[in-house]
């Protein structure tokens, strides 16, 4: 009988958590692949589990026999919206919410599928506390195995699902696994109606006093900082990296294992270890944080993903120490989703409108810490008094006077006084870690002494976000220049003299790559020019009179901050005739007229990463169809973590055209003083005619293939261009 409904349970985790990247993935093209993307979709699911929970919970007064019937009414109406894929007339508006667009088209294309699925384990679970089995009375070690099949399911789709089976191919799989599952749940029915002493009695039998509104709220707390913490670290990895399922599945994963491990039968790590291993964790992460670190990307990755996962273990180990008996097991369930709700809900819907800058996720750390050293029980011997705050502040006021005391000092070559600004407040922090409030405030206060480190791009005059990321308008050494940053990168940049205020700067210098090309295939005024991706507007500067440039920017922010003159100007002082088109590239692009276009500028990262659906074979051919005979495509591939130049020559062999990569990183302080920066870029043509302009050049190299078949929609191996170091 345990096997049964274990295996029952197994493949309704497994199909819900296998949808959700599955889902998202179709969804990513036509949202630019933005890492909101994700988030979004992740708030989605969890509202769903919670409706689902909460039909589990209700429909329980109704007795075994009416709920199981209804059970498959739910199980079998979403047949008819199978197999899963975007409805067609589908297609996001460039002035609407992206998040209310993704709303809708969830909750039509798989809405009714993930309610049915997302309902069962509870069910089955309270199925089997009136099935009569020895073990009926405890049944919440059926959840480890609900949470086992989630991460089984997570973990086997980018590594089988993913490189194995296109899309259409996957939602096929995902039909037939819906089938087995409507089967095995009519099975354990069967077996629960077989052993069950009353079927007509309602299945909600409460024992004991009522459950106080603290316990409850207690609950919803320690699901809620997880959850939001979660998307947190998820959004921080794609925004540096790239928004593709296997930076979704690795935070979520370790999510899902910490319930596997908290509810097995057996605790598997004692608490008091996971207590002692949180502050050792974060002394490291509060430096990476203060001083602004963003690489080595791979100790960066693991460091973050590390405090997460033993946060979440702190959280859900409470929640597994306090559940209650079998009878209130749905309740239970159904608070937790309440919460997994308000902390998804909370970073991905509430804090870009709040926030103009990532600050949810150094609040939920603080939070996390909290909630996971105190069991979420906020009175007690550990609870907060005055001397915690003073402990707290004192750290935070010698950690910033540090930073003041430091001044313009070059910290990248002063490894000792690195350790001493940022790493000495952080053993301080350490050593309070005995009294968690105590230890929390000083985490607070530190995280916010870190907004007093001078930024890399300057003094920030403006901030403001997106569901595409954050955007800061800055000044640059000593106000001689004004720049557009997006999230941690350079996005463009603009001189504040007004004689010079046409001259094009950053990646886009007129000595660089770029304006080498521009000059060479944009000369002639009658030739058009595509540009994926605004930015400040830099490459306008280059328009000759009356030539026809189009903009093809996703972020409505982005075009609202180039359009004004109190920002940047290049736009508005062009020569050129410009349009700005808004929505994604692949989308809108493919509205404009074949072989129109004689240079298409593909420059459109998200902060660091890189929408990876605009690097495909099926973007490839969609540029190849707009480009005029003799025309020229030009990548911007300047990277930190991420090593394009193969993925981009494999692409070029894969659409038999003939490549060029110039490396212009080595700059002279002098270059880098007028506003030049460090760039690489590839130029492609469909022949080696259509380069000769190129021939004698020796800045200009064949482009270094990878050796590996072409990216598609349906596959991309990120994991082999990554520096991880």
């Amino acid at each position: 009988m345990i096997a049964l409904f274990a295996s029952t349970i197994f493949t309704a985790a497994a199909l819900l958590f296998v949808v959700q990247p599955l889902f998202a993935r179709m969804v990513l093209p036509l949202l630019g692949g933005a890492p909101a993307v994700w988030n979004t979709a992740m708030v989605f699911y969890q509202a769903i589990l919670l409706a689902g929970y909460a039909f589990a919970h209700f429909s329980m007064r109704l007795g075994l026999r009416r709920q199981v019937l209804l059970q498959f009414v739910v199980l079998l109406v979403p047949i008819v919206t199978l197999p899963l894929g975007i409805p067609e007339g589908w297609e996001p508006s460039a002035e609407g919410s992206p998040s209310l667009w993704m709303f809708g088209l969830m909750a039509v294309a798989v809405g009714p599928a993930l309610f049915a699925v997302s309902s069962t384990s509870p069910v089955l679970q309270r199925w089997f506390s009136v099935s009569g089995h020895a073990r009926a009375r405890d049944p919440y070690f059926l959840y480890a195995a609900s949470n086992a099949g989630s991460l089984l399911a997570l973990l086997a789709y980018p590594a089988v699902l993913e490189p194995g089976l296109r899309l259409a191919s996957q939602s096929t799989l995902w039909t037939w696994g819906y089938g087995v599952l409507v089967l095995l749940s009519g099975l354990s029915a069967l077996v629960a109606w077989r052993g069950a002493a009353d079927r007509a009695a309602p299945l909600v039998k409460p024992s004991g006093a009522p459950i106080a509104v603290r316990r409850r709220l207690r609950w919803i707390g320690l699901a809620l900082v997880p959850s939001g913490l979660m998307l947190g670290v998820t959004n921080y990895i794609s925004s540096d990296v790239a928004v593709v399922p296997l930076m979704w599945i690795v935070p979520l994963s370790l999510y899902l294992l910490s319930f596997v491990l908290v509810f097995a039968p057996r605790t598997a790590i004692p608490r008091s270890l996971v207590l002692r291993t949180l502050p050792i964790l974060l002394v490291p992460l509060l430096m990476a944080f203060n001083m602004g670190a963003i690489s080595p990307i791979g100790p960066l990755m693991l460091l973050h993903l590390s405090v997460f996962f033993v946060a979440a273990l702190l959280c859900h180990g409470a929640l597994a120490d306090d559940r209650p008996e079998a009878g209130r097991l749905t309740e239970f369930y159904l608070w937790l989703a309440v919460g997994g709700v308000l902390g998804g809900a909370g970073t991905a819907l509430v804090a870009p409108l709040i926030f103009n800058s990532v600050a949810e996720y150094p609040i939920l750390l603080v939070l996390a810490c909290i909630a996971g050293m105190t069991g979420g029980r906020l009175s007690g011997p550990d609870r907060v008094r005055p001397g915690d705050v003073a402990w707290g502040v004192a750290v935070g006021l010698g950690s910033t006077g540090l930073i003041y005391m430091a001044g313009d000092a070059d910290l990248a070559n002063a490894p000792l006084l690195v350790a001493g600004i940022f790493g000495v407040p952080a053993l301080l922090c350490y050593f309070l870690s005995s009294r968690p409030f105590r230890f929390s405030i000083a985490v607070a206060a530190l995280l916010a002494s870190g907004q007093f480190r001078p930024g890399d791009n300057g003094e920030v005059l403006m901030a403001e976000r997106s569901f595409f990321g954050v955007h800061r308008f800055s000044v640059e050494q000593n106000g001689a220049f004004k720049a557009l940053v997006h999230g941690r990168t350079l996005h463009g940049r603009q001189s504040t003299d007004p004689a010079k205020r046409g001259e094009p700067l950053a990646y886009y210098h007129r000595t660089g790559p770029a304006g080498q090309l521009i000059g060479l295939f944009a000369s002639n005024p009658a030739t058009r020019v595509a540009a994926v991706g605004l930015g400040a507007g830099s490459v306008a500067a280059y328009a000759l009179p009356g030539q026809p440039w189009t903009f093809f920017e996703i972020d409505p922010l982005v075009l609202e901050l180039a359009s004004d003159v109190e920002c940047f100007t290049y736009l508005a002082d062009s020569n050129g005739s410009v349009r700005t088109v808004l929505g994604d590239a692949r989308l809108t692009l493919a509205r404009e007229t074949a072989d129109s276009f004689g240079l298409i500028i593909l420059d459109a990262y998200s902060s660091d990463a890189i929408p990876v659906h605009l690097v495909t074979r099926e973007a490839f051919a969609l540029y190849l169809e707009k480009l005029a005979p003799g025309g020229a495509l030009a990548f911007h591939i300047s990277n930190l973590h991420l090593d394009l130049e193969p993925v981009f020559a494999d692409l070029a062999r894969d659409a038999g055209l003939v490549a060029l990569t110039r490396d212009d990183t080595a700059l002279t302080a002098a270059e880098q003083a007028e506003g030049k920066s460090p760039s690489v870029w590839m130029v492609m043509a469909r022949s080696q005619q259509d380069l000769a302009a190129l021939a004698g050049d020796v800045r200009w190299q064949p482009s270094r293939e990878g050796g590996r078949p072409a990216w598609t929609d349906d596959h991309s191996s990120l994991l082999r261009v990554i520096r991880w170091r």
